[in-house]
């Protein structure tokens, strides 16, 4: 059992394969197992390099976060651009990810959404802090996210990542919840988490 399998899912979980080849999912198959009920809403699934993965559940804390910062980022949204809350995407062709919080272009649907188009992905973590910082960090830097957010639901520390590459992102900075944030591409979406009314 790793550290991503002792959060309890809807479902049974298994690492009795562990180094044993797996099959790989394209996501036409992935989106089959949704349209004939394989994997329902309740499903908090990802599908990542191909393979299955569960998703832990969200706290309050999670929730109340998301809820508060999505409001303040609505709230000075640039025009010209959108944002958009646990998007169902599908930026590469084995994989499908559902990001708290994605900003981008208005020019671009969310369905033709490509990676490198995207001005800023946020995660809230609370139990999923490692796995959003490490795998998460790694599988967006290698798309080309250009800028990812990782925010403890807990602590209000948000890890900044940029420069993104085939190895992951160049260069990390941890601010703490007094600070101000505000994206490289979009500095007009300041917000300091210690000032949101999150109780």
């Amino acid at each position: 059992m790793n550290e991503y399998s002792k959060t309890p899912f809807s479902r049974p979980t298994s690492q009795a394969a562990e180094g044993l080849p797996r099959w790989r999912w394209t996501l036409d198959e992935f989106d089959r197992m949704i349209e004939v009920g394989l994997l329902g809403e309740d499903d908090r699934v990802e599908l990542i390099d191909g393979e299955i993965v569960p998703m832990a559940a969200k706290g309050i804390k999670h929730e109340n976060l998301k809820s508060e910062l999505i409001n303040n980022i609505f709230r000075q949204l640039p025009s010209g651009t959108n944002a958009t809350v646990e998007l169902g995407w599908r930026p590469a062709p084995d994989m499908y990810v559902e990001p708290d919080i994605v900003v981008y272009p208005a020019t671009r649907s969310v369905s033709q959404l490509l990676a490198t188009e995207v001005l800023l992905v946020v995660e809230i973590s609370d139990s999923s802090l490692r796995y959003d910082l490490d795998r998460k960090a790694k599988i967006y830097a290698a798309l080309g996210v250009r800028e990812y957010w990782v925010i403890d639901a807990n602590s209000l520390h948000t890890t900044v990542h940029l420069d993104p590459g085939a190895q992951g992102y160049a260069r990390m900075s941890t601010h703490a919840p007094n600070q101000t944030l505000a994206p490289l591409a979009l500095p007009a979406l300041a917000v300091s988490l210690g000032a949101l009314n999150i109780g």
